[in-house]
């Protein structure tokens, strides 16, 4: 079942669940598969950002409507059978880089592999961490309005005099660029109708970003059994992505839809595939 890789309110639902009920979302690793258990870092350098995140989803919630205030409760994550691993990276300064790409601008990789809680990695030999596993990126998509306020504002800020230590968004030849704007290529768009194809692939907004909506939070205070995590609904939209990256499963519950007065509004969420581990053992 095809997930998506962008956030616009278009992006039908793959399926709806009920306020209170339990249900299981299996995920693929956030850059479809492009990086693998090897210890070759060439995927890191050559990787495909136009890909990313690709997320699991949307659910549809019923009975939400525009305004209300969804609950959500992580009830577990875990890696998917056979696939318990995952990697960290280096990217290449003229292929997304990072904020230190300076220091450090070639491509470099490390395989982590899961005992349990712990994981460990063959390319960092004595080190050991005790996982908290999340959704890296987690949210509502965002109604029309919202949608065309985010494009405004990041081609307003693309076109502004770029921070030169931020290289997250990538690069623009030899100039990096601070926000990742619509970008048709690899839009995967879930069941949308190809007649609507090209329309939303060229006004759909990136992942790159946490928004309004939430998106790449990346916080592990949504890690299981954290207390529920509140979204603000934004349209009939959707949005959920899981610093260690790997393949998970995860089981999540809407608890309760709640009346609020909110100015924009969705119904539905997606989860893509990041796992953040902390607290070293040396």
């Amino acid at each position: 079942m095809p997930g998506h890789n962008r956030w616009h309110p278009d992006i039908p639902a793959v399926v709806s669940v009920n306020p209170g009920d339990v249900f299981r979302i299996e995920c693929k690793d956030w850059t479809d598969g492009q990086i693998k258990d090897n210890d070759d870092p060439t995927d890191i350098k050559d990787v495909d950002l136009t890909v990313v995140h690709v997320l699991s989803g949307s659910i549809y919630v019923n009975g939400a409507q525009p305004g209300d205030i969804l609950v959500v409760d992580l009830v577990d994550i875990g890696a998917l059978q056979g696939d318990e691993w995952g990697f960290t990276g280096i990217y290449a300064k003229e292929n997304g880089g990072g904020f230190l790409t300076d220091h450090f601008p070639t491509a470099a990789k490390a395989i982590w592999d899961f005992q349990g809680i712990y994981c460990s990695s063959r390319h960092i030999p004595g080190v050991k961490f005790a996982g908290l596993t999340h959704p890296g990126l987690i949210g509502c998509a965002p109604s029309h309005e919202l949608l065309a306020k985010w494009n405004q504002r990041e081609t307003e800020l693309v076109s502004s005099m770029p921070d030169l230590r931020t290289y997250g968004a990538g690069m623009m030849e030899d100039t990096p660029v601070l926000a990742a704007l619509p970008n048709p290529q690899n839009a995967i768009l879930g069941t949308l109708p190809a007649t609507d194809y090209d329309r939303v692939a060229a006004e759909a907004a990136r992942t790159v970003p946490p928004r309004e909506h939430g998106g790449a939070t990346a916080t592990s205070r949504t890690s299981r059994a954290a207390p529920g995590f509140i979204f603000r609904c934004m349209w009939k939209g959707r949005s959920c992505r899981w610093v260690i990256f790997t393949s998970p499963k995860g089981m999540g519950k809407f608890p309760s839809v709640a009346r609020s007065k909110c100015r924009v509004s969705s119904i539905c969420m997606s989860i893509s595939s990041r796992a953040a581990w902390r607290n070293t053992v040396w």
